[in-house]
C-alpha cells in the first residue's frame, strides 16, 4: 500500500533562501552576492535552484508551459552569468518560448479557421478539464468494485468497515505526501490485493521517503485503535475483527520487501537499526509460541516473516550513509506496537468472526 494528485494545482512561490556566506562544499568564505565558489566551483544556491527545478519540471508535466517558463527563469537569478548551467537553462527557455508561440499560432488559426464556430471549440476545450476528471473516477470506481467484492464473500459490515480502515490507511500517505507540497493522487483500490497511492518523490530524502511510507501504517494503525473504541462502546464483534485484521494487514505492510511501505522506509536504516527490528519481530514470534508448540493455533507467523524480511535487508548493500534515527524509532514503534495489537487480538477476532 503505497506511492501521486488530482488536479495539478499551481505550486506557490519557493521563497528566498538565506543569504550564504560560506560554500555549501569546502566551506569557503563567500561574499555576500556571489552565486559560486571561487574555490571549488559549487553554486552557492544550488539547493534553492533544485527545489525550482523540481517544480518547474512538474508544470511540464501538466503541460503548464508559461508557469513552468516563469519558474525556470526565476532560476536564472541565482546562477552566474557565464555558468554553463546558465546557458543551458535560456536554451531550455526558448524551447518552452517557442512551444507557447506555437500552441497561440495554433490556436488563432483555427479560431480563424472555424470563424462562427470558435466559441463552441472554445467551450469544448474548456470542458477538456472535466473531461480529464472524469478518468479520475477510478477512486470511486475501484472504491465500489473494492466494496462490492468484500461485500459478496464476507457481508456489508466487514466490507464497509475494511474498506474504510484501508482508506484511512491509504490517506496516510496522501496527506504526508502533500505535507511535503508533492503531488499524490487519490488512492486506487484492488480487490484482494489491496490499494495504493501514486504520488511523484523526485527529490525526496531518504526520512522523508520513509515518513511517507510508514503514514500508512500510522494511520492504519490508529484506525485499528478506533475500531478498538467502537467495539467498547458497541460491543459488536465486527469492529474486534476489524480490530485484528486491520493490525495484522498493516503489520503485514512494514514486510520490507516487494514495495511495501516496509521496503521503502528501510532504504533510511542501518544494517544494526535493520537488525534490531528483525530480533523484535522475533521475540514477538517467540511470544506466540504456546506452550513450546511451534505449530500450535496462537503461532503467529506474520512475525517470523517479517523478521525473515529484515534479516534479509541486513544482508543487502543499499544502507544509507547516515541512517535516520528517527526512522528507526518510528518503524520499531509501529512494530511493537501493531505487533502487540496481533498477539492480544488474535484470538478475539477469531472467536467473533465464528460467531
Amino acid at each position: 500500500m503505497s506511492p501521486s494528485s488530482q488536479a495539478a494545482v499551481f505550486p506557490p512561490e519557493i521563497a528566498p533562501p538565506a543569504v550564504i556566506h560560506n560554500c555549501p562544499s569546502c566551506g569557503h568564505w563567500l561574499p555576500e552576492g556571489s552565486l559560486a565558489c571561487p574555490e571549488c566551483h559549487t553554486l552557492t544556491y544550488g539547493a534553492h535552484l533544485n527545489q525550482i527545478a523540481n517544480q518547474a519540471q512538474q508544470l511540464e508535466q501538466d503541460q503548464k508551459w508559461a508557469q513552468a517558463r516563469e519558474r525556470w527563469t526565476s532560476a536564472l537569478a541565482w546562477l552566474p552569468e557565464d555558468a554553463q548551467q546558465s546557458q543551458s537553462l535560456r536554451q531550455h527557455i526558448a524551447r518552452l518560448d517557442a512551444r507557447i508561440q506555437a500552441e497561440q499560432d495554433t490556436k488563432a488559426k483555427w479560431t480563424k479557421r472555424l470563424g462562427p464556430l470558435a466559441p463552441v471549440a472554445l467551450f469544448l476545450m474548456k470542458i477538456k478539464s472535466a473531461i480529464f476528471l472524469l478518468f479520475k473516477l477510478k477512486f470511486l470506481l475501484s472504491f465500489l468494485a473494492f466494496f462490492g467484492i468484500y461485500w459478496a464473500l464476507f457481508g456489508w459490515q466487514f466490507a464497509a468497515g475494511f474498506l474504510l480502515c484501508l482508506f484511512i490507511h491509504e490517506m496516510g500517505h496522501f496527506v504526508a505526501v502533500k505535507r511535503r507540497g508533492l503531488r499524490a493522487e487519490l488512492p486506487v483500490f484492488i480487490p484482494m490485493m489491496g490499494a495504493y497511492v501514486r504520488w511523484y518523490s523526485q527529490g525526496v530524502s531518504l526520512e522523508d521517503l520513509a515518513s511517507i511510507s510508514l503514514a500508512g501504517p500510522l494511520y492504519g494503525l490508529l484506525a485499528a485503535v478506533a475500531c478498538y473504541g467502537l467495539f467498547l462502546v458497541t460491543h459488536l464483534p465486527i469492529f474486534m475483527v476489524l480490530v485484528y485484521v486491520g493490525a495484522w494487514v498493516n503489520f503485514l505492510n512494514l514486510l520490507p520487501v516487494l514495495g511495501l511501505d516496509g521496503a521503502q522506509a528501510t532504504f533510511a536504516l542501518s544494517r544494526l537499526q535493520r537488525g534490531l527490528i528483525a530480533i523484535t519481530c522475533l521475540v514477538l514470534f517467540a511470544l506466540s509460541i504456546s506452550n513450546g508448540n511451534l505449530f500450535g493455533a496462537s503461532t503467529l507467523w506474520i512475525f517470523l516473516i517479517v523478521a525473515l524480511g529484515m534479516g534479509w535487508r541486513c544482508l543487502t548493500n543499499d544502507q544509507p550513509e547516515k541512517p535516520s534515527t528517527r526512522t528507526f524509532f518510528y518503524f520499531q514503534a509501529l512494530v511493537l506496537i501493531l505487533g502487540v495489537i496481533v498477539y492480544r487480538t488474535q484470538f478475539a477476532g477469531m472467536a467473533t468472526q465464528a460467531r
